[in-house]
């Protein structure tokens, strides 16, 4: 009986590896058809989770710049070290005093999430409040981002305790202009010298001052652009908004001081993960850190992730912020793979995670790259910069199967579209006959 059974379980798994190799086959030959991939550097990797094999390879351990995909990395992190809420504050209470410390939480107020647990919390305090700064240990950009790029909404700084993600929001209404946070409506001037070609604020690389140019007003305008961040206007935006005096003092943090919890940590990763916000994503870092030590530093908390959780990845990869807006980010297909295998059985729940993932053709920023739909076939995420496009996620194929891939193309000067147009024909094919 025994002889028997080995012999049915060897030949299951001879009949898995035939299948998976008639698959290898049929996928390669989608990479010979066209002649666009050739024109750049592609990766592509697929992997069977039922089977636990790799599918097909196509320059899977070569490393590429993965853009957002690197939200996978941070993603993963915050299913393995956050609990079920954000730790939001941290606080000691010193006689008629409360004295907190940011955790960096992205959520404060955001644009998206809207936690108003802190702004509670210190509101109703009975005790004289004070901020205790000094936590974050970090630059305001991230390693090797683009400087040029700070008056775009998807580069805001970095701090330990962000408002409104970090940015002034900025909409046209009656033909004037309407500026929030509100108290920062004195930097906002108009400027006779600015381009009148186009109605657009600017503000100065090194300072908060916001200039647009005098025009009208367009009725259906709107603008995020970050602001310079400071201890100073950190108190000054908190004082405004909790409507009470809010005192500065220097006092390290003490390994008893309380935590305050916002909101539910699958809400924040999914705000992260369908319209892939660099803010969140950056800030998480911080609150990973906070439950390291006093220290809030990105650096740090990927430094941990990679020795606790990460240690088996097929490859080396050179990972160096959350959010993948720096180019000094270097994964490979096969890396990817790992992380979404990872992923997977770490939440060990597949309607829960694929609800956290951008849908193709139904959410996120892969509702346009796949036919409408509201029956997805794709769950994952994307990754643009400047000749940098990529696909990692599941596949679900009408077979009945959940598979893993990465597809990653670098150094393109085609249009973005091209290249999303072809990675959609790949994967569609999978999921057509598997």
């Amino acid at each position: 009986m025994k002889k028997i059974i080995l012999g049915l379980l060897a030949s299951i798994v001879c009949s898995a590896c035939s299948m998976n190799q008639k698959m290898a086959k049929q996928v390669a030959r989608q990479f010979d058809k066209p002649a666009i991939t050739n024109q750049y550097h592609t990766g592509f990797a697929l992997y069977d989770l039922q089977s636990k094999r790799m599918i097909y390879e196509k320059d899977a351990d070569r490393y590429f710049v993965p853009a957002s995909n690197t939200k996978l990395y941070t993603f993963y992190a915050g299913l393995k070290m956050l609990g079920d809420s954000i730790p939001a504050l941290r606080y000691v209470e010193r006689g008629d005093s409360l004295i907190f410390w940011g955790t960096g939480d992205p959520s404060f107020l955001e644009n998206q999430l809207k936690s108003d647990r802190v702004l509670r919390f210190l509101k109703h305090s009975p005790k004289k409040l004070f901020f205790a700064a000094g936590r974050y240990t970090g630059n305001f950009y991230g390693n090797g981002w683009s400087w040029d790029d700070f008056n775009d909404y998807y580069q805001p700084e970095i701090n330990e305790f962000p408002i409104k993600d970090n940015m002034l929001a900025l909409s046209g209404s009656n033909g004037k202009l309407q500026v929030l946070p509100a108290s920062l409506n004195n930097c906002v001037v108009k400027d006779t010298s600015a381009d009148r070609k186009a109605f657009r604020v600017v503000r100065a690389y090194d300072q908060n001052l916001f200039r647009y140019p005098d025009l009208p007003v367009p009725a259906d305008f709107t603008q995020y652009v970050p602001y310079k961040t400071s201890t100073v206007l950190t108190v000054n935006l908190l004082t405004d908004t909790v409507k009470r005096s809010i005192g500065v003092v220097n006092m390290k943090m003490p390994g008893d001081a309380k935590t305050l919890y916002s909101v539910k940590t699958d809400s924040v990763l999914k705000a992260m993960m369908l319209p892939s916000d660099n803010f969140i994503a950056e800030q998480l870092l911080l609150v990973y850190s906070n439950s390291l030590g006093a220290e809030l530093n990105g650096s740090k908390a990927i430094a941990h992730v990679r020795k606790q959780y990460l240690s088996n990845l097929p490859g080396n990869p050179s990972w160096v912020d959350g959010s993948g807006l720096s180019k000094g980010n270097l994964f490979s297909p096969r890396d990817m793979v790992s992380v979404l295998d990872s992923i997977y059985h770490t939440v060990k729940d597949q309607k829960r995670l694929f609800d956290m993932l951008p849908a193709g053709g139904k959410s996120g920023t892969l509702k346009n790259a796949y036919p409408k739909t509201d029956d997805p076939f794709v769950y994952g995420k994307t990754g643009t910069l400047s000749g940098v496009h990529n696909q990692s996620g599941y596949v679900l194929t009408k077979k009945g199967k959940v598979l893993i891939y990465s597809f990653m193309n670098n150094n393109y000067v085609l249009p973005t579209a091209e290249v999303r147009k072809e990675m959609a024909r790949v994967v569609s094919y999978i999921h057509e006959h598997f």
